[in-house]
């Protein structure tokens, strides 16, 4: 840690920000949970805003626990509940109290309530503050330790170089008390204002919140937008040394009091840079979101043909067993564009926000150093993205939606599955009409008991979609095979189909998708697979030599005995 400290801070500054956290750690009550190996094939996440499911007269929390305990209790193994703390914009992210639970939501014991029964996953939402917030107020007040809380810059300072997320001003104007006018770092919007990491204070500050929520039940850490922790003019101000080096500094300290709590690293850029927060693999984070799958994937189901997905998946590579992909699809926020630079061409990426245009979704765009706007996000849920326009009924839309999910869960990783693709959830239009936000989209309240008359009814798209999922988790929490650090090979079979071959010392899988409209025959002979072989989706017999995939069909053969 100390080592750490002064590399970021320098000596005599580094040996007062060592000072500050030990101070810190010697109240924290050191957790020594053990946990049987990191990850399991059993590992399911499910994300969630705590009030995406509501009932009236219902502490919206207690909504989803009761929905959760009844639904997916043996499904999934942890919950991420997305921010739930009072906050002032952007659902949550925009955080007011990085130690209250927002009243409208619940209760800490609410929180903790279901963390007795799942695994807890927290937002550590460490860029920034909300403009509303105490402490913000106290900055702009000058009181003791919150001097130095915001970045402030010189509008004339050449920040051309800054990598933006957004088509935003990259700064804000604010009036202190004492009547001086400045303009400070605000990254993702004018309510959002980047905490200054050169302050030991601030970096006290959030190691502080971090050790709270574990104290809570955290068991799963969410470093959002770590990316852009640390700025330095004249730099792009993204991916830092120093960035990293406040992810070794939260590993360690996590590594002394809390061993068996996992660092999850939110980094929407491409793959190369992403995979960069595992470290050395023992010393950053243990997982790091895949957000290439979610664009790549997208784009495989618009082409049919799986030849530039399987490309990149032979690729996947971890530095150790200490490591693996958070592996998704859709989450609260679009499906992120950039992680396709340098996979597609720029055709091929207007090609789909063509699609996301037609099938009722919209696209947001970021500021790029030479003036230009370029897509960043496409805001639109999973389940339409997938939704054929051109037939006139697509009858393969719930089977289009299924087969990429059974993609994701089949590559080596823990897969994390968002509440509204798990109930087949559709564009929320008037959502976005409200709000003049196009992520509203993808971020639905839903009356709890009208999701559960919708399951009841068989015919029902959420039923369609929801227990053909819940049982394909099922089977797949049972495959030791499907292990996140199992043994993979990416298969050649034909270009409509994503084959890949998952192996550990008790079993052997193949898992292939039809990701076409059209019956494609496929052949295992070259890959060493048994003549007969048993579909765990179905119950079927194959064999192996050839054998037909009807359109979006997805099996998992396992060696039959």
């Amino acid at each position: 840690m100390k080592h750490i400290l002064k590399r970021i801070y320098g000596e005599e500054k580094g040996e007062l920000a060592f000072g500050k956290i030990t101070s810190l750690l010697e109240k924290f009550p050191v957790q020594k949970t053990e946990r049987e190996g990191i990850f399991s094939q059993e590992d399911i996440i499910l994300i969630t805003y705590g009030d995406t499911l509501i009932r009236k007269e219902e502490v919206p929390l207690n909504t989803l626990h009761q929905f959760a305990g009844k639904y997916l209790k043996h499904m999934v193994s942890a919950i991420h509940i997305l921010p739930f703390f009072p906050f002032s914009s952007d659902d949550g992210f925009s955080v007011k109290d990085f130690f209250s639970v927002n009243p409208e939501l619940g209760t800490w014991e609410d929180i903790t309530s279901l963390g007795n029964e799942f695994d807890l996953m927290c937002d550590l939402v460490l860029n920034h503050v909300s403009a509303k917030s105490e402490w913000f107020k106290n900055y702009l007040e000058g009181k003791q330790g919150f001097e130095d809380l915001a970045i402030e810059a010189d509008p004339s300072a050449d920040l051309s170089r800054v990598t933006r997320p957004r088509a935003l001003p990259l700064l804000t104007e604010f009036k202190k008390n004492s009547g001086e006018t400045v303009r400070v770092w605000t990254t993702f919007s004018d309510d959002q204002i980047d905490l200054n990491y050169k302050s030991v204070d601030v970096l006290g500050k959030m190691i502080e919140a971090m050790l709270f929520y574990v104290k809570q039940g955290a068991t799963l850490i969410r470093l959002d937008a770590i990316a852009y922790l640390w700025k330095e003019i004249g730099t792009s101000c993204i991916h830092l040394s120093q960035a990293h080096d406040v992810v070794k500094l939260f590993r360690s300290i996590l590594d002394q009091v809390a061993p068996h709590v996992i660092i999850i690293t939110e980094t929407n850029v491409p793959h190369e840079e992403n995979i960069s927060y595992f470290g050395d693999g023992r010393n950053e984070a243990q997982m790091v979101y895949n957000f290439t799958l979610p664009p790549l994937l997208f784009y495989s189901f618009v082409k049919e043909d799986a030849t530039i997905l399987c490309q990149w998946a032979k690729g996947l590579k971890l530095p150790s067993e200490a490591n693996t992909f958070f592996n998704f699809t859709a989450s609260h926020d679009g499906i992120g564009v950039r992680p396709l630079e340098g996979i597609l061409p720029k055709a091929e990426i207007d090609r789909l926000t063509d699609i996301v245009h037609e099938n009722g979704g919209n696209v947001s765009y970021k500021n790029n150093p030479d003036g230009s706007k370029s897509p960043y996000e496409l805001n639109i849920t999973y389940v339409d993205a997938l939704l054929n326009k051109n037939a006139d009924t697509d009858t393969y839309h719930a089977r289009r939606f299924l087969a990429s999910q059974a993609i994701q869960f089949a590559l080596p990783g823990v897969p994390a599955v968002y509440i509204h693709s798990l109930l087949g959830s559709h564009n929320w239009s008037k959502g976005v009409e409200h709000t003049q936000r196009f992520r509203t989209i993808n971020r639905e309240k839903l009356e709890a008991d009208n999701v559960e008359a919708q399951l009841r009814d068989s015919e029902s798209f959420r039923s369609r979609i929801f227990f053909p999922y819940t049982e394909m988790i099922r089977i797949r929490k049972k495959q030791p095979a499907f292990h996140p650090n199992a043994a993979f090979e990416i298969l050649d079979t034909d270009p409509a189909v994503f084959g890949i071959k998952r192996a550990c010392e008790s079993q052997t899988l193949y898992a292939l998708t039809n990701i076409s409209s059209k019956q494609v025959t496929v052949s295992l002979s070259e890959h060493n697979a048994s003549s007969q072989m048993t579909d765990l989706i179905s119950g079927e017999m194959f064999d192996s030599h050839s054998f037909p995939l009807m359109p979006y069909q997805f099996v998992w053969l396992n060696l039959t005995d």
